[in-house]
């Protein structure tokens, strides 16, 4: 079981390689996560637009690095690029095996900005940019459903 001593922060950006529906290929994405993810403690959410992902997972090291390289290797990802990894005293996504923002016009704008802030290239956004985004959407988003 992982331990939570060991907690790192991985924070990684993608090209949507996606060939097909993109809503069914997002749901897909998303179930297999939730199921792998809980048994492993790992934690995080996922942004995603049509043109790429951004996310954020939580974990022990050994276990992110094993779930990163299965992520590397999918073919739905390309140009991957991490932006973040680093040991975290805390989850920020603690309760959720895989959030998800992106589904709404408002967390598209919002991607949008953290694109607009890296000068239209996510792959030079910086981890906290991601990371502040996802999470602001994140609570935005379990406010609304309370």
């Amino acid at each position: 079981m992982p331990d939570d001593d060991h907690l790192h922060r991985l924070v990684y950006y993608s090209r949507n390689r996606i060939d097909g529906p993109l809503n069914e290929a997002v749901r897909t994405i998303l179930a297999a996560s939730r199921r792998n993810n809980a048994p492993l403690a790992v934690t995080g959410a996922l942004m995603f637009n049509a043109g790429c992902f951004a996310q954020v997972l939580e974990g022990d090291r050994a276990v992110l690095e094993s779930t990163f390289e299965r992520i590397q290797q999918d073919p739905r990802h390309g140009d991957v690029s991490v932006l973040a990894f680093e040991p975290i005293a805390a989850r920020s996504f603690g309760q959720w095996s895989m959030g998800f923002v992106g589904a709404r016009p408002d967390h598209a704008a919002a991607f949008a900005d953290v694109a607009t802030a890296s000068g239209f290239d996510p792959a030079v956004a910086s981890g906290d940019e991601v990371l502040r985004a996802l999470h602001g959407l994140a609570l935005e988003d379990e406010d609304a459903s309370a």
